[in-house]
């Protein structure tokens, strides 16, 4: 029976966990199958379809959909298909169509293989048995999501990504300070999303720039295929929509927001995940709002998850900020007024915690009264008010005000402010990052640059031709003097090169010298503000100095760039030196080195800071030595003395010196060339950003960077992905299915080993083509994090979670023969060891496996039907076992086919004693994290509207639908292995 009719029942070969399908159509070319149970549609070619044919056989137990059970004694045919005729429960002959049969049925592959004398090799049953445990125990860990990605395990990321991704449909700001980690905190949180099923397919909108340095950190740290997508690759799919391409798309925005037809092409597509950097830069106002605001506004309207990232969310003011948090949630935050208001009253709430906080130290009752008044007037319900009472009651315990104090602060970082939505840390609070420290060294300005910025001050025609002539805009023409310089005498053929005289090139040759006996290397990072300064200067160094240094600009391949950064990184044959542009201060992460040379200053203090930010990272071993050369009373030292006592932007990121630009930039420009009135510029710059400071630590900012952050939760998290990390169960399984897979290993020392294909490989494995190297992996963190070229393996590597999944959703090792030699067993005995699973068939959206995974249940059974499972364990029994020849084996299960039925049937029975525990087990781990967190999120939304209703619904719904699931779960037989006892000397 191989034709496709309508209403037939057939189960997916490659996906047995989607349950018994459908079909609903076919013709010459497709057969379309629906999966009811899974909620799941699939379309397959009909000369090629994966697809089994569910028939049933006499004595087989069927169910129909309504619930009640028949065992079948014959079956007839009618317009292709199958009527199923025996006995229901009571004794009574019915007739169950195939149409009828439950969705959650199974077809049992292994008891069908097995009779049918379809065995397979013994060290796979093995395998297929340990993968089964594997899976069970690392689905259920609470880091699953988290131990994959090549990341250090740094707390405040481990926590937002935890908290962020257990949300349904989470809608966030991710505000971190420059160099706390929102890329990776954003990347965990879909690694994790993806691993658990909560979302299938992403789209990530950058910034041009920033393009490839996702792609990559996407690749290597988190292991994700991401689908690059511009115009040119979307005009190769002709008038297909190019965002259909892939799981994961990566754009840029400058591409996207200027294009209405791929915008459009972007809406039309199902999305589960939205994520933005550097949302800042969309543009809002209550009367108007950019291309690219508009665009993500659309989207975020239908797509239900959003991450939005900035490290500078109050830059534009509050009414930026505002902005960005319409975006996630629009009907929360519609009345920027009413916003206004709301911040103002966070004040009182961080002064209520910090009083909570120096209780907790003093630990003393009762409260003082200016104290109790001041926590008073931020509660307005009985729970708050009750827990008060607790803390100002002499007649309670130490330990009794301990936990009323810890409550009631959990309760006022939770109902009040922005800090479900966003999630922004600060240095202030996040431990591990090293000293910055500036050296200015004032440089004579050579008598060309003198005598052009004579020329631009004497002369505005002058600073016209200069704007024209390098296209720049002013004030940025006059603060880097070499490209001044490079037009101004573009067409004099006797005008040397400017590195011939600038003083900065040997200044730069001095440092290298004085450094290079340190024990880095003297590993020295320059990074310029123009692509072609940075070109001049690597020029410069190789005629003026001998010194071959490479450089990284936004006009390299990358693949180029990869080459240079490599080569600057390599601890024992890498360049001293690297030169970049300003592209160099975007995205890539030299914390290796702690010497940055400013060889210029760029004209905006949001990149100077990307520019530290780029050494200056958390894990940080060093104090970051910042080396700035500048002419004496020029643009550059004048812009310098701005940045460095208008703001103190070398000492520490703020995230307000985008405002003071704008406040004071337009004056700061004019004093460039004159210095007059800096001075005063400089002290009202300095009076504006202490203000700007002591409002921010006033209020909201405490309230967001608890919220933010809350170690306890965070040490949790990491606990258990050292539990997976250092799993003594990893080495072991990744032997056995190396070898299984047919994978060889050769180990290279310094607990690395190189993976490559063998001859007999199955095909199709991540990382492994036939014919090609392979890859040099490691199960060590460290060691993965030490080199960029090494792969961490980890239960969540892409080959393990292959190879488990194959075996998983396959037929290898499902059947197996084997001979045991016992002096205690006589020979010619028959035993059966059955592997039972739990089935139960759900939405991917539902990450049932958190609470029931796959759930092995074994039964070993001797020829008489007495089971043995409690005294004979699967790893001594499997030991014990030898291989037989498989004409051999299937001789014998002809022979016994009548007895290994009746096992098999008495295997069920003896199985389906231990299911309602494994239920009654997953049901309660299911309410005990739900139902608290159902509780905790009612009372919540009581005080704190960031509570989305679709939220709490969601989660209603979500307890509902798993409790169901989990009801309906049953079990079905996964593998089989056949034992037969011989005599020790005839074997």
């Amino acid at each position: 029976m191989s034709d496709f009719s309508p209403g037939q029942r057939w189960i997916s070969d490659g996906e047995a966990e989607l349950g018994l399908g459908t079909i609903l159509n076919c013709d010459n070319r497709i057969v379309t199958v629906l999966f009811p149970a899974s909620e799941e549609t699939r379309t397959y070619s009909v000369r090629q379809a994966p697809l089994t044919r569910v028939v049933f056989g006499s004595g087989d137990r069927i169910q129909s959909a309504d619930g009640w059970q028949l065992i079948v004694d014959d079956s007839k045919e009618s317009d292709g298909l199958l009527i199923y005729i025996g006995q229901d429960d009571q004794g009574q002959w019915q007739e169950l169509p195939e149409t009828q049969l439950a969705d959650t049925m199974q077809f049992d592959q292994a008891r069908d293989r097995l009779l049918t004398g379809q065995v397979d090799r013994n060290d796979w049953f093995n395998l297929r048995f340990q993968t089964l445990q594997q899976h069970q125990r690392i689905e259920r860990n609470p880091a699953l999501g988290f131990t994959g990605p090549k990341v250090d395990l740094i707390p405040h990321q481990l926590y937002i990504a935890d908290e962020v991704a257990n949300r349904h449909a989470p809608r966030v700001l991710l505000a971190d300070e420059v160099g706390l980690g929102k890329t990776i905190e954003a990347g965990l949180i879909l690694h994790r999303l993806l691993l658990t099923g909560r979302a299938e397919r992403a789209l990530i909108l950058v910034p041009d720039s920033l393009t490839h340095q996702w792609l990559v950190e996407l690749l290597r740290r988190f292991a994700l295929d991401v689908t690059l997508l511009d115009e040119q690759q979307s005009q190769a799919y002709d008038s297909t929509n190019p965002f259909e391409a892939g799981q994961l798309i990566l754009a840029s925005q400058q591409w996207l927001f200027a294009n209405p037809h791929r915008q459009q092409q972007a809406e039309d597509s199902d999305w589960d995940l939205l994520i933005v950097d550097e949302a800042h830069h969309l543009d809002w106002a209550p009367d108007h709002a950019g291309p690219g605001y508009t665009c993500v506004e659309r989207m975020a309207a239908s797509i239900p998850g959003i991450l939005l990232l900035t490290a500078t969310p109050e830059q534009m003011g509050l009414t930026s900020h505002f902005a960005r948090l319409r975006l996630l949630d629009p009907d929360r935050y519609h009345d920027l007024e009413q916003f206004k208001e709301e911040e103002q009253g966070y004040v009182q709430v961080a002064e209520a915690i910090e009083i909570l906080d120096r209780l907790s130290e003093a630990g003393h009752s009762p409260l003082p009264p200016n104290d109790r008044e001041a926590i008073a007037a931020v509660i307005d319900d009985p729970d708050s008010q009750a827990l008060l009472e607790t803390l100002d009651d002499p007649e309670r315990g130490p330990q009794q005000h301990a936990v009323a104090n810890t409550q009631l602060r959990d309760q006022l970082l939770d109902r009040h402010g922005t800090g479900r939505v966003m999630f922004r840390n600060s240095r202030r609070h996040v431990a591990g990052f090293p000293e910055r420290r500036l050296h200015v060294s004032e440089l004579d300005a050579p008598s060309p640059y003198r005598h052009l910025l004579r020329r631009i001050a004497r002369d505005e025609d002058t600073l016209d031709e200069l704007l024209i002539a390098t296209g720049l805009d002013y004030p940025d023409a006059v603060l880097y003097p070499d490209i001044m310089y490079r037009h101004m005498n573009s067409t004099s053929l006797e005008a040397q090169p400017w590195w011939r005289f600038d003083p900065r090139v040997n200044w730069l040759l001095e440092q290298l010298e004085a450094a290079r006996d340190a024990d880095d290397g003297g590993k020295i990072l320059v990074i310029t503000h123009h692509r072609e300064t940075a070109l001049d200067l690597a020029e410069g160094l190789r005629v003026v100095g001998g010194i071959h240094a490479p450089v990284f600009h936004e006009s390299m391949t990358l693949v180029e760039r990869d080459r240079a950064a490599a080569a600057f990184a390599d601890d024992e044959s890498g360049c001293q030196l690297l030169i970049c542009s300003e592209i160099g201060s975007e995205g890539r992460n030299f914390q290796f080195c702690h010497r940055l040379v400013m060889f210029d200053l760029p004209p905006h203090p949001d990149l100077l800071e990307q520019r530290i930010g780029r050494l200056d990272r958390i894990g940080q071993q060093h104090a970051i030595d910042l080396l700035v050369p500048v002419f004496k009373a020029s643009p550059g030292e004048r812009l310098l003395c701005w940045y460095r006592d208008g703001m103190n932007a070398f000492g520490a990121p703020t995230g307000i010196g985008s405002e003071l630009h704008d406040v004071f930039g337009d004056a700061l420009a004019d004093a460039l060339l004159d210095a007059e009135g800096l001075q005063e510029i400089i002290e009202e710059t300095w009076t504006m950003y202490q203000t700007r400071l002591d409002e921010r630590d006033a209020g909201r900012h405490r309230l967001l960077e608890r919220n933010a952050y809350r170690p306890e939760r965070a040490q949790q998290v990491i606990s258990a992905i050292n539990e997976l990390d250092e799993d003594p169960a990893l080495p072991d399984y990744l032997d056995r299915a190396l070898d299984v897979f047919g994978i060889d290993d050769v180990t290279l020392g310094n607990e690395l080993v190189h993976l490559q294909p063998g001859p007999q490989m199955l095909d199709g494995l991540p990382g492994l083509t036939k014919g090609e190297e392979g890859f040099t992996a490691t199960v060590s963190r460290q060691a993965a994090l030490a080199r960029d070229d090494v792969q961490h393996l980890s239960w969540e590597h892409p080959l393990l979670r292959e190879i488990m999944g194959r075996i998983l959703t396959g037929t290898m090792g499902n059947t197996a023969v084997a001979l045991l030699a016992h002096p205690a067993i006589p020979a010619g005995r028959l035993m059966a060891e059955l592997i039972f699973r739990t089935h139960c068939p759900a939405p991917k959206s539902l990450h049932i496996n958190r609470f029931l995974p796959a759930t092995a249940v074994r039964v070993l059974l001797d020829e008489s039907g007495t089971n043995l499972s409690g005294s004979v364990s699967f790893h001594g029994l499997a030991k014990n076992l030898q291989k037989v020849k498989k004409a051999v084996a299937r001789d014998l299960i002809r022979s016994r086919h009548d007895q290994l039925r009746e096992l098999l049937f008495k295997g069920e029975q003896e199985a389906e004693r231990e299911l309602p525990s494994i239920v009654e087990a997953a049901q309660t781990r299911m309410r005990e994290a739900l139902d608290g967190e159902l509780i905790r999120l009612q009372a919540l939304a009581r005080h704190n509207p960031s509570v989305r209703p679709d939220e709490l619904q969601s989660l209603r719904n979500e307890r509902s639908a798993l409790n169901d699931a989990i009801e309906n779960t049953r079990l079905r037989l996964d593998a089989v292995r056949v034992i037969v006892t011989v005599d020790k000397d005839k074997r």
